[in-house]
């Protein structure tokens, strides 16, 4: 991999961190093809919001890409099977967030050849904007960069605003992960379709394809495909600096405008998404097939081939593990996405969800207990923090349990980047205490209102 982090003119933001990138690890191992395995648990949540309903029952059979369970409300989405098989059980099932949650198990057809067929194209320029957006949440599209967001509730765009800047986002900041720039490497043409889609329902002035400049081979296939589309697409090389993948960030780096307190990129006339949901999308009205699979990054110093794979959703992460050489002796800890914002998962018996971009593997050179000594004031936290919070006062405030004083210091806006927990030579677990703080504020009003 070219690392070109100090050298250009790249766009970014104030603040951050630069931990190191790891990603030569599988940035230039092309994109392999899970096999099928025999049985698939599909979670009935695999996204921000309600969770799916069931509209198939035990013993039916079902075919690839099929929908096998159905939007609850506008904030859910739509699940369909990733394979030819039959539903073995509904019931609960262990989940990637450590829980037990209801899920659709599927045993595949060993005699299917498993392909899945493509449907009729939909023209986007023959139907309304409200048919687009329920045909989002019908085939299940999320955001891929590790959020899960209903992707039709962040299309919905309210009557009286208008979108001026669209932005594809392919910065993957993470360290280890590299799935987005596979992607964008090798469904590029994928990518300016979607964006094409998009654009006739969004109607933005200008697009922006966002991405670091550690990833030179995307950014030329990008440029010079963006060139020929026609569209009003610029591609924004940015430096390489964690969380510039973050939307405030990146709608700072490329505008130089900021997202006010409280305030979504739509409240400055931004729409932000991830480069492999538009690939999503593209695939969905060009061929018909709804998110039944993404591109998962499995590496990590433990794991014994590192790769990028495409994997059916629901499949075992042991045996995402095992197609990737399985992991070593030396492995200390995994984690689903990358070491900064990524969780840690006790157990590879669980399925693959929407939100799953990486499986990293680290040993124990890169995993050690730290001790949090106290805190000596150097500012560090101040200084990486890219929202310009003041994270040593909000770690204080959590110690002593001050909930409100938290709140009214701004601890919503905090999006859990990790960088003030990465700067801390203290060893503070700051994000920690973020996340048990929101937590709290959040169980607080919900008595209030009941």
């Amino acid at each position: 991999m070219i690392n070109i982090t100090s050298t250009g003119p790249f766009l970014t933001f104030r603040h951050g961190v630069h931990p190191e990138e790891y990603k030569e690890l599988s940035c230039h191992r092309p994109i392999e093809r899970m096999p099928f395995v025999e049985e698939y648990t599909l979670p009935l949540s695999q996204h921000i919001g309600a969770p799916a309903k069931p509209v198939v029952k035990e013993k039916q059979r079902v075919r690839r890409g099929e929908l096998i369970a159905e939007p609850s409300g506008f904030v859910s989405v739509g699940l369909h099977s990733p394979v030819d098989g039959t539903v073995t059980a509904i019931g609960l099932f262990a989940h990637p967030n450590g829980q037990m949650a209801p899920a659709i198990r599927i045993k595949a057809d060993p005699f299917s050849a498993q392909r899945f067929i493509p449907q009729p194209p939909t023209p986007p320029e023959q139907i309304p904007v409200s048919e687009f957006i329920a045909a989002v949440q019908r085939a299940g599209l999320v955001g891929l960069g590790g959020a899960a967001f209903p992707a039709h509730v962040k299309f919905s765009i309210p009557e009286g605003r208008q979108i001026r800047y669209l932005m594809m986002n392919g910065c993957e900041c993470e360290p280890f992960l590299t799935c987005d720039h596979r992607v964008m490497v090798e469904y590029a043409d994928e990518l300016i379709d979607g964006t094409g889609i998009l654009q006739h329902f969004i109607k933005a002035e200008k697009i922006y394809i966002a991405i670091e400049a550690n990833k030179p081979d995307a950014i030329a296939i990008l440029r010079e495909k963006a060139a020929a589309s026609g569209m009003p697409i610029e591609v924004a090389p940015l430096k390489v600096k964690y969380p510039q993948g973050a939307e405030k960030m990146m709608i700072t780096a490329i505008l130089g405008e900021e997202v006010p307190s409280g305030k979504l990129p739509l409240d400055v006339g931004v729409l932000v998404s991830n480069v492999g949901t538009v690939v999503a999308l593209s695939q969905y009205f060009r061929q018909g097939m709804p998110l039944i699979e993404r591109v998962v990054t499995v590496t990590g110093p433990a794991v014994r081939r590192p790769a990028n794979v495409m994997v059916p959703i629901g499949t075992p992460m042991r045996a995402v593990a095992e197609f990737c050489g399985g992991i070593t002796d030396e492995a200390a800890r995994i984690l689903l996405g990358g070491p900064m914002m990524g969780v840690v998962q006790k157990s590879l018996d669980v399925p693959v969800v929407k939100g799953i971009s990486g499986i990293l593997a680290l040993s124990d050179n890169e995993v050690r207990d730290i001790t949090a000594y106290s805190c000596i004031r150097c500012g560090r936290c101040l200084e990486a923090c890219p929202l310009f919070l003041n994270p040593a006062r909000l770690g204080l405030l959590a110690r002593k349990g001050l909930w409100e004083e938290m709140e009214e210091n701004n601890l919503m806006d905090c999006f859990e980047c990790g960088s003030c927990s990465f700067a801390c030579p203290s060893g503070i677990p700051l994000v920690q205490s973020f996340r048990i703080g929101k937590a709290m504020i959040r169980e607080k009003k919900a008595r209030e209102k009941s």
